[in-house]
């Protein structure tokens, strides 16, 4: 599904671009923990602080004049129809842990992937609901004993 093509409103533009985000940075992210004995390999992250400030300050800008302003970084530039791209980054203590413990390396790349995963959930679920559609996702709780 063509993801940009859900955007009705600045509210749902934002949506949308998190949940790009998010699916970009589960991918670098599962990468991390994939190709962690490959030669050369150095871990990377997207900037994940810098995507949130720059959505928070479009948000100010929309609330202050009515208009959604989406600025670019260094990292994070915007395109024509909505497009954007990002640019992963070293991950400088990602790199240090894994030379010092990988087991907990690996647990680091688990948290920020769980975290990311409920991010793009809660964008998902809060998109669907402003668009009226049917559920993106089930919420499902599994308990074990």
């Amino acid at each position: 599904m063509n993801i940009a093509s859900l955007i009705t409103d600045n509210i749902a533009e934002l949506l949308v671009k998190i949940i790009e985000f998010t699916r970009t940075r589960h991918k670098i992210l599962a990468r991390n923990i994939s190709d962690i004995g490959s030669l050369g390999f150095v871990p990377k992250d997207l900037v994940a602080d810098e995507f949130s400030d720059l959505l928070n300050s479009a948000i100010d800008g929309h609330i202050a004049n009515r208009r959604l302003i989406l600025r670019d970084t260094e990292n994070i530039q915007f395109g024509i129809s909505g497009s954007f791209k990002v640019k992963p980054v070293v991950d400088k203590y990602a790199t240090e842990l894994l030379e010092e413990n990988r087991d907990e390396y690996i647990e680091l790349q688990k948290n920020k992937l769980l975290e990311n995963a409920l991010n793009q959930r809660v964008a998902a679920e809060l998109l669907r609901q402003k668009q009226g559609m049917t559920p993106v996702f089930k919420w499902r709780m599994a308990f074990s004993e």
